[in-house]
Order: C-alpha cells, then structure tokens, then sequence
C-alpha cells in the first residue's frame, strides 16, 4: 500500500484523537470544580444567577437563591464556583475600586466649563452671507429665488 493514500487517514485520526482528549479534560476540570462545593459556597449556574450551597447530594445540589428561598439543581448546572469574595461583591453590589483609574463624573454637566453656555447656533444663516434678504426669500419659499 501506497504510504500517501494512508496519509490522510492518519491525520484525520490524529486530529480526532487531539479534539477528543481536550474535551475529556475540560470535563475532568469541571467535575472537580463542582466537587470542590462545599455548603456555604457563592455559585454562578449555567444560566447566570448566583446562589450559595445548601446541601451537596451526589446528583443534585440544595441552593438558596434568595433570603429562605431553596431550590434542587443538577450538579451538572452549575456552571461556576466562586471565591467568597467574588461572590459578595457580585451579590452585594461592591463596585472595585481603582484608585488609579480617573473619577467618571455622572453627568454631562460637570464637563463644561462655568463661562461656556453650552448652546449650540442651530439657525440656518449663515452669518458671513453679504445680502441677507436672498437668504429670507429663500426661507419663505419665493419662487423667483430658486
């Protein structure tokens, strides 16, 4: 047999095999990640809402998604494990601070300066025209002047 006929074969099966082994250790990870829920750990499920552990079983988990409010999840639903920190700022709102990051005012307001009014000529003169009675016909729709 001719070694360029079994050429492709071989790299399509290499290929395969490569594809195969690293979502075989995206699933290995992610098994840990959730055996690592323990009670009292911030999550993130699949579809984004944050809850903390109650109970782990070994299919499902117990979460609390509000103040008494529990809710059975499958463990594969769980898309997230948090660090405490991360958790309470995410749910409690905490913004980071960055005290080298410059200060974003509010508004619009503070970015003009006190002397400039901020209003803006929007009439159609045009100041510099040398006879101002052709720009009033032109206005009022004079036929004669088109």
């Amino acid at each position: 047999m001719d070694i360029g006929l079994l050429l492709p074969f071989i790299i399509l099966i290499g290929a395969m095999f490569l594809m195969t082994r690293s979502a075989k250790k995206k699933q290995q990870q992610a098994m840990r990640m959730r055996d690592q829920m323990q009670p009292g750990t911030g999550v993130r499920t699949i579809g984004g809402m944050y809850a903390l552990v109650k109970e782990v079983h070994s299919d499902t988990v117990v979460l609390e998604i509000a103040p008494g409010t529990h809710a059975v999840y499958a463990k594969n639903a769980v898309g997230a494990v948090l660090e405490a920190d991360e958790y309470e700022r995410i749910v409690n709102g905490e913004p980071e601070h960055d005290d080298d990051a410059p200060a974003v005012p509010d508004d619009a307001s503070s970015l003009i300066s006190d002397g400039d009014t901020g209003k803006t000529d929007l009439s159609k003169t045009d100041p510099s025209a040398d006879d101002a009675e052709t720009g009033d016909a032109k206005r009022n729709g004079d036929a004669d002047s088109r």
